[in-house]
């Protein structure tokens, strides 16, 4: 385990959910306290020290509670990726795959303009597909990804061999599901 920001200690592991042999890493337990919510957000914020970039971007719900306040602490937009349906404007969409099944995700086309560099925050990364479509649905708008960081990254997934020409850092890296 990788803990750089000292985040380990707010993280509840639940055994076996959501089935047998899992250890679910629960993200509402570092949020939910104070010192945890701050140490998050305050690493996040160390790993974009000095990047040149104008747009954050992440998924509903999680990758909004750490989104956001980024955005808004470093005086940059905020691109919402929400689930199929939710976005009221024209939108650009993206399948990918789940553990079981697929999922859509979608945003604004014009959310993201030719030429924006774009930093992509979510709360975890486990097998990278969701990250994966964002980054295709932002390219596809003519904009660059100029970095990934995630609160937690369970490095069992193999996620991050999705992105891997991606600069990414995780504030917490767990080595197994």
């Amino acid at each position: 385990m990788k803990d750089k920001y000292g985040i380990d200690m707010y993280v509840r592991s639940i055994p076996d959910f959501p089935e047998e042999g899992i250890i679910f890493r629960d993200v509402t337990s570092v949020i939910q306290n104070p010192e945890g919510l701050k140490k998050s957000i305050d690493g996040m914020l160390e790993c974009l020290d000095g990047l040149d970039f104008n747009v954050v971007a992440a998924p509903e719900s999680r990758g909004f509670i750490f989104g956001m306040p980024i955005a808004y602490a470093m005086n940059k937009s905020f691109v919402p990726i929400r689930k199929k349906g939710k976005l009221p404007c024209e939108t650009i969409e993206k399948e990918y795959e789940l553990e079981y099944g697929t999922a859509t995700i979608e945003m604004h086309k014009d959310a993201i303009k030719p030429g924006d560099r774009v930093v992509v925050v979510d709360d975890l990364i486990a097998t990278g597909g969701t990250i994966e479509a964002i980054t295709d649905m932002i390219e596809a708008l003519g904009g660059e990804v100029v970095k990934i960081v995630f609160l937690i990254e369970l490095a069992g997934l193999k996620g991050r061999e999705k992105l891997v020409e991606y600069d990414i850092e995780s504030l917490l890296v767990y080595d197994g599901k």
